[in-house]
C-alpha cells in the first residue's frame, strides 16, 4: 500500500480491506442501501455479482472502523486489457474522509496491477463530487453522457435523468495521490452558466476560457423543486455537455461550484 493510502486511513480513522465473504457483501449492500434507498429494480450492486467481481479477481474493498463498515467501492477491469479500473459504485458515510481513504486504497490496488487509469461515472451536477473527483483527487472529466443510466427513482436521483460525466484518473502520472485543489480561473474567463436565486442563468459561450456553474444542492432540488432542477440538467448538458462534444476540455473546479472549461 502506498504511504497516501495509509496516510488517509489513519486520518479517517478506517481499515480499508478487499472482501471475499457473502456476509461482507451483504455489509455492503445493506449501507448502498441505506445511502441511496433505491427499490429493488435499482439497488447499485447486487450481493451476487460482488461475490462474482471478488471472485474473478475485480475490485470490491471496504472501509472499517473496527467492526462496523464505514464504506465501500466495487469496480471492474476495463479495456483495453490490462490498462483500466471502471469504479462502478462508491459509497461512504460523510464526513470522516472515508471517501478519499478508499479512492487512494484504490489508486494503490490498480497500481498494483500495471494499471495505467481508473474511471467512474458521477453526476456533473452535484458540487460536492466534482470538487472531491477533481480538485481532491485531481481526476479530469473527459466524456459527457446523456442520461447514462436512464432515469433512476432512487433517494438520491429522484427520477432524474442520469446525465452524467465520465472521469479519469491517470494514476501513474506524477502526482496523482493528490489533486491541485479548488481552481482559479484566468481574468479573461467568461460565464457560459451561472446560479441567481438558485436557478440557472445562461451567459456567452463565446471564449476561449468558459465557467460552467452548478446548483448548490441538486440533490434537495430533485427532491423539493424538480422542475428547477430540471432546468438546471437541460442548461449543464446544452453548456458543459456541448462544450466537451466540440472538443473542449475541463481543466478544473472552482470553490464557487463552477467548471473551468477550456478551448484549445
Amino acid at each position: 500500500m502506498t504511504e497516501a493510502h495509509e496516510e488517509a486511513a489513519r486520518r479517517a480513522g478506517v481499515r480499508v480491506r478487499e472482501l471475499r465473504d457473502i456476509s461482507e457483501f451483504e455489509q455492503v449492500a445493506a449501507l448502498f442501501d441505506a445511502i441511496w434507498k433505491a427499490p429493488p429494480s435499482g439497488v447499485p450492486i447486487t450481493v451476487e455479482l460482488m461475490a462474482a467481481f471478488a471472485h474473478s479477481g475485480n475490485y470490491v474493498a471496504g472501509a472499517y472502523a473496527g467492526e462496523r463498515l464505514m464504506g465501500a467501492s466495487v469496480g471492474f477491469l476495463s479495456g483495453p486489457p490490462g490498462t483500466g479500473l471502471h469504479s462502478h459504485v462508491t459509497g461512504a458515510v460523510v464526513g470522516r474522509g472515508v471517501g478519499p481513504a478508499l479512492k487512494l486504497h484504490q489508486r494503490a490496488w490498480a497500481l498494483a496491477r500495471g494499471l495505467e487509469k481508473i474511471v467512474w461515472t458521477y453526476d456533473p451536477l452535484v458540487r460536492r463530487n466534482a470538487h472531491f473527483n477533481i480538485a481532491k483527487l485531481g481526476a479530469r472529466p473527459e466524456r459527457y453522457l446523456p442520461s447514462f443510466y436512464g432515469r433512476m427513482e432512487d433517494a438520491v436521483n429522484a427520477g432524474d435523468e442520469s446525465d452524467r460525466l465520465l472521469a479519469v484518473w491517470r494514476v501513474a502520472a506524477p502526482g496523482s495521490e493528490a489533486g491541485p485543489g479548488p481552481a482559479v480561473p484566468p481574468r479573461d474567463a467568461v460565464t457560459a452558466l451561472a446560479e441567481r436565486d438558485g436557478r440557472p442563468v445562461r451567459g456567452t459561450m463565446d471564449g476561449r476560457v468558459l465557467l460552467v456553474g452548478t446548483p448548490r444542492d441538486a440533490e434537495t432540488l430533485r427532491r423539493e423543486h424538480p422542475a428547477v432542477a430540471a432546468a438546471w440538467r437541460r442548461a449543464v448538458r446544452e453548456t458543459l455537455g456541448a462544450l466537451l462534444d466540440e472538443g473542449a476540455g475541463i481543466t478544473g473546479f472552482t470553490a464557487a461550484g463552477a467548471y473551468v472549461v477550456e478551448r484549445s
